[in-house]
């Protein structure tokens, strides 16, 4: 019992989550209503993390000091690399292990953009929407923006403003704090209403599919995003990687939404002794752009659709969905329904019909169970493995100052 109440938050979670799976299965009725718990938590991170963006992001600018040692170009730069490498990585995937899908019955009716145009005029749009609504809606580019903007003008404030910003910051990060500490119960909410309502076998009859959506992702985060921060930092990149995919991407992969998971990333960077001068801006950025996993789901799902209806794709078509896939999963945030309603666009590329995208976007929400958790656990945990990257320099210490088995602990 002493184990439990004092462990790591990690293996708190795993305690959650291995009693979510046993409720779920021995008593699905009690699993379904504990689903409240998770829903409590889930609710308390998104409430909080739009505020936590605005203020920390704001917070970090005004204090911003000229001789800053913060490094936010290169992991922006890291994100847009590691973005196209995993739509490249898809392509690739796809045509080496071609999956086709059982098209059939009414598509759903949903509002998806008609293409690369809208998307981005709906991330221009957002970048000036109202602030108290962006907030309300959890618009992260438009929070984004004014955090930005705000932050700039406050840099020629007077002292005492700056010490209220600082002030501020402490305030939330408390909240913050004590918001993640509820997270293995949070998560063996989830996880019983989860199992107990859906379970597992309407998954069985897309097991090709699961298998190279899942493929790809576990690909890029173990071999692809390894790869580009060993480039980066010119030494052994898994331990790292692991740390980041164990204090992350676990509790991202349950949550499923980056956003929400935004607490929990700023609380591991903290804990890694991270700039927060760098980390306080582009973990939420990351949030935003960092769509890795999104641009996989795109890619697949695309290249799956083109390969049922028996369209020949070549190699330029192929790269080109590559960039747009990558361009579009940068947006997945701002659109309603995630990368899973960015598909007609892509699939307009090859000539492919809405009625028959829109089937494909259907299926997506069959395998979502697993694809969406994937997908945000991979995004999640390589917003922190970037940053922490991209503050790094060659012939600098490992990108934080305590070991990794503590930070871990």
């Amino acid at each position: 019992m002493n184990f439990i109440l004092k462990g790591s938050l990690v293996h708190q979670i795993i305690i959650g989550l291995v009693a979510g799976v046993l409720l779920a299965a021995v008593w699905p009725e009690a699993g379904m209503a504990v689903g409240l718990l998770g829903d409590f938590f889930v609710d308390a991170l998104k409430a909080v993390a739009p505020v936590l963006v605005l203020i920390l992001v704001c917070a970090a600018i005004t204090n911003h000091k000229k001789d800053s040692q913060a490094r936010m170009g290169p992991v922006v730069m890291l994100y847009i690399i590691g973005t196209f490498s995993a739509a490249l990585l898809a392509v690739a995937a796809s045509f080496m292990f071609p999956v086709t899908l059982q098209l059939s019955g009414t598509a759903q009716a949903m509002a998806a953009p008609d293409g690369l145009g809208e998307v981005v005029k709906n991330i221009l749009l957002k970048i000036v929407d109202n602030p108290v609504n962006a907030i309300a809606q959890a618009n992260y580019i438009g929070i984004l923006a004014w955090a930005i903007g705000l932050g700039l003008v406050l840099r020629h404030a007077s002292d005492t403003t700056k010490s209220l910003m600082s002030d501020l910051d402490g305030a939330i990060t408390k909240i913050v704090t004590a918001i993640i500490r509820l997270a293995p119960i949070g998560i063996f909410g989830i996880v019983a209403a989860t199992i107990a309502e859906t379970g597992f076998g309407t998954l069985v009859g897309y097991a090709n599919l699961l298998a190279l959506l899942l493929g790809c992702m576990a690909v890029m985060a173990l071999v692809v995003n390894p790869l580009i921060v060993f480039l980066r930092i010119g030494k052994n990149p898994y331990p790292l990687v692991f740390t980041c995919l164990k204090e992350s991407g676990i509790t991202a992969f349950f949550m499923r939404s980056s956003a929400a998971n935004i607490p929990v990333n700023m609380e591991l960077c903290r804990r890694m002794n991270l700039d927060e001068e760098t980390y306080s801006v582009t973990i939420p950025i990351g949030a935003t752009i960092n769509m890795a996993g999104a641009a996989i789901t795109i890619t697949v799902m695309t290249l799956a659709a083109v390969h049922t209806v028996g369209i020949e794709a070549d190699f330029l078509s192929a790269l080109l969905l590559s960039v747009i896939a990558a361009i579009a999963a940068t947006g997945a945030s701002g659109v309603a329904g995630g990368s899973l309603l960015l598909i007609p666009m892509a699939a307009s590329l090859f000539g492919i019909d809405n009625a028959t995208a829109m089937q494909v976007v259907s299926i997506g929400f069959i395998v979502g169970v697993l694809q969406d958790s994937a997908e945000t656990g991979l995004n999640s945990s390589t917003d922190v493995l970037f940053t922490a990257a991209g503050s790094h320099k060659r012939g600098d210490p490992y990108p934080q100052k305590l070991p990794l088995e503590e930070v871990a602990a």
